[in-house]
């Protein structure tokens, strides 16, 4: 049966013109996304059928060109429909915190941090580069490294953090092995990255370290 003919509360963006986005499923989510379905499936189908061939809906989401387009239904369209809209939740991540206080917004602060670091399989030591409000002035991807680390350098941060006129900085990097426990090595660094900037007074606020689904902030557990 098409979606069509289904009772007007269970089709999808029905359900989520009238009760949010939030109550739909990841297949509700991507039948939307997907429009239409194929021959023999309707579009909640096929999205449930996609689900299952990647694993997860972030997986989905995380596939390569090649990957996505090898499934029935999927094609170069559909992969650059899905970059954009990846792309467009980015930059309203980045406009709120340009706006906002990156501190007092720490739920969207580490939302962003997680979608721009955890797909790396290598570890990236990256800035976010905040004015005397707090606000994000620019956020870039300094040092990256092996699964094993990356070299980060204390004269290149403050070079970086002079060149922006940043206020205050906060760090963060991701763990390619998906646990967000912090190293001793993590630790040792924020220290000296923070003595450093000290000397041009420009504030560290907190280190997120960005795991496989969780993040831990050096501030929210008393290590800055």
């Amino acid at each position: 049966m098409a979606i069509k003919d289904w009772p007007a509360d269970e089709r999808p963006r029905e359900k989520l013109l009238q009760h949010g986005a939030s109550i739909l499923s990841d297949a509700e989510l991507l039948a939307i996304f997907l429009r239409t379905g194929v021959t023999g499936l309707s579009a909640v189908e096929l999205a449930r059928q996609l689900l299952a061939n990647f694993g997860s809906l972030r997986s989905l989401l995380e596939s390569n060109q090649t990957q996505f387009c090898l499934q029935h239904g999927l094609g170069p369209a559909k992969y650059a429909q899905l970059q954009a809209v990846l792309e467009m939740s980015r930059r309203h991540m980045e406009s709120t915190l340009t706006r906002g206080d990156a501190l007092t917004d720490v739920a969207t602060t580490k939302q962003y941090l997680q979608q721009r670091l955890r797909a790396y399989p290598y570890e990236v030591f990256a800035c976010l580069f905040l004015d005397n409000k707090h606000r994000m002035i620019a956020f870039d991807e300094l040092f990256r490294g092996t699964i094993d680390g990356a070299s980060v350098y204390p004269r290149e941060v403050v070079k970086q953090a002079l060149a922006h006129n940043a206020a205050a900085v906060i760090f963060a990097h991701n763990h390619p092995s998906g646990i967000a426990e912090p190293s001793q090595a993590d630790y040792n660094i924020t220290e000296r990255l923070k003595t450093a900037l000290q000397m041009v007074d420009i504030r560290v606020l907190d280190h997120i370290v960005v795991g496989d689904g969780e993040t831990i902030s050096f501030a929210e557990t008393g290590h800055l």
